[in-house]
């Protein structure tokens, strides 16, 4: 069968060099750290190398700020613990109503220790409101925890505002970018983040969670570790023994992007590659946004693609049959779309979707091609 890979948001499929990375590492240097033989001190080489790679595609200020963990989930509840041993009762935490849980549910557990967590409301045009936002940052807000795209309406939210509310109040600013380091090109010192977290496998590579952290913002917070953990940033937080293959892997992903870019540096290939690869995806995902809104029976949520600032991602719901009927439709064609509310359940619970089991989400990736959305639009005509 022919397969369409349509399900980018919830993992992208693999270049072969990632893969031949995978099995070049288990042939040639499958041992631990920091051994005094070849094949340990190539294993430090090549973790060396992916921060290096990691904090070109991100834009960080140098390697140090790269620490790596099991995936994305799993190093912010490492860093919302660590934050929330520097808050007291009362201080405020914000949220937003749009957000995946994994930059929700860490930060939510903090009521368990007496601070106050608010959420930024959500619009029924899929954009964050605002005025709720400015509103709600004061001076007791010590941080505020926002995604940089939405992964189930696409919505790119106003990181610039959001930098320059909490600066005003001395608060700290995670951005989950998750949904948007496949997309765009990232600048992270630009953004004006203290942390950052991506995950690997939404942009070509392996299950390996990121966190960009502020020079120096890492340092400071008590995180849990091992007495014989270094202490120092970015180790400070990568608890036991790492995923060196998947990190290596990592690397490679990153290489293969900037492949499809052009510039002498690492970091200009890439800037270069991700505003050609956003600038195409964004010309695929309109297409099928403004050919699936016309058709009768279908309604479309989220922002639309008047704006370059839109990630490549539709989610839908049809009168004739649910999200998950869907699917499974679809994917007897061999077209492979999502159903649910892909773990952003605030999200599509305030749009009031939760009973009708959510969305239908397409996203386009950079391997996608105009004739498998076409395939896509004639199988949900069937369906309506």
């Amino acid at each position: 069968m022919n397969l369409a890979y349509l399900d980018g948001p919830a993992g992208s499929q693999v270049p072969q060099l990632v893969i031949d990375t995978f099995g070049d590492f288990y042939a040639t240097c499958n041992v631990n750290t920091r051994g005094n033989f070849w094949p340990s001190q190539e294993v430090d080489r090549r973790v060396a190398a992916a921060r290096e790679a990691l904090a070109a595609f991100l834009g960080a200020e140098n390697a140090s700020c790269i620490s790596f963990g099991q995936n994305m989930t799993t190093l912010n509840y490492a860093l919302s613990a660590a934050i929330g041993h520097t808050l007291k009762p009362g201080d405020e935490v914000l949220i937003t109503q749009l957000d995946h849980e994994a930059n929700r549910g860490p930060w939510l557990r903090l009521q368990e220790r007496g601070m106050i967590v608010q959420e930024v409301r959500l619009l029924p045009s899929g954009v964050l409101d605002l005025d709720d936002m400015a509103a709600k940052i004061t001076a007791r807000t010590k941080l505020f925890a926002l995604g940089a795209s939405s992964n189930v309406l696409g919505t790119v939210n106003d990181i610039n505002l959001a930098r320059r509310l909490t600066h005003e109040v001395g608060a700290l600013l995670v951005i989950d970018a998750v949904h948007f380091a496949p997309h765009f090109s990232m600048d992270v010192k630009s953004l004006g983040a203290d942390f950052l977290l991506c995950s690997g496998y939404k942009f070509y590579g392996p299950h390996v969670g990121v966190l960009y952290s502020r020079p120096g913002a890492l340092d400071r917070l008590p995180t849990e570790r091992l007495s014989v953990q270094d202490p120092a940033a970015p180790y400070r937080i990568e608890t036991g023994t790492l995923n060196h293959a998947a990190i290596d892997a990592l690397r490679a992903a990153v290489d293969y992007l900037a492949s499809w870019g052009r510039g002498p540096t690492l970091r200009e290939r890439l800037v270069d590659a991700m505003t050609g690869i956003a600038a195409y995806e964004h010309g695929l995902a309109k297409f099928y946004h403004d050919s699936v809104r016309e058709m009768r029976g279908v309604q479309v949520w989220g922002p639309d693609f008047s704006q370059q600032s839109r990630a490549p991602t539709v989610s839908i719901t049809l009168d004739q049959a649910n999200a998950a009927q869907a699917a499974t439709a679809l994917g007897k064609e061999g077209i492979c779309v999502w159903d649910g509310d892909f773990y952003a359940a605030r999200a599509v619970q305030v749009l009031g979707l939760s009973d009708r089991g959510g969305v239908l989400r397409t996203g386009v990736s950079m391997y996608n091609s105009r004739e498998e959305l076409q395939r896509l639009l004639a199988g949900i005509a069937k369906l309506i």
